[in-house]
């Protein structure tokens, strides 16, 4: 799996916005119903109004090249051009180390 966290940072809490429209214009929906998307969600830092947070996780490289590649990707830009948002990004590869497993609580 790869995990991507793309920051999304702006004025006037623009970036919060950004993502209520992702959301309530089913832009958001869509690309969680895309071939190998597993994760798509926004969250805000509780000490930085002006920056969220979207993880979006994918099966692998070639299903997040078919979704940079969707015709969505302009609605995007278009939206983020809107609120005027710049970004920042990590990305990881996941593998599962089992010695982490006794550390979460379930």
């Amino acid at each position: 799996m790869i995990t991507v966290n793309l920051y999304y940072k702006g004025i006037n809490k623009n970036a919060l916005a950004f993502a209520k429209e992702m959301e309530a214009s089913g832009i958001a929906d869509a690309i969680r119903s895309e071939k190998g998307n597993l994760r798509y969600e926004y969250f805000q830092p509780i000490d930085d109004p002006e920056t969220v947070l979207l993880i979006d996780s994918w099966t692998d490289q070639a299903a997040i090249d078919a979704h940079h590649a969707s015709p969505m990707m302009k609605q995007l830009a278009d939206l983020r051009d809107k609120y005027d948002l710049h970004m920042t990004m990590e990305r990881f590869v996941s593998d599962k180390y089992e010695s982490d497993e006794k550390y979460l609580r379930r």
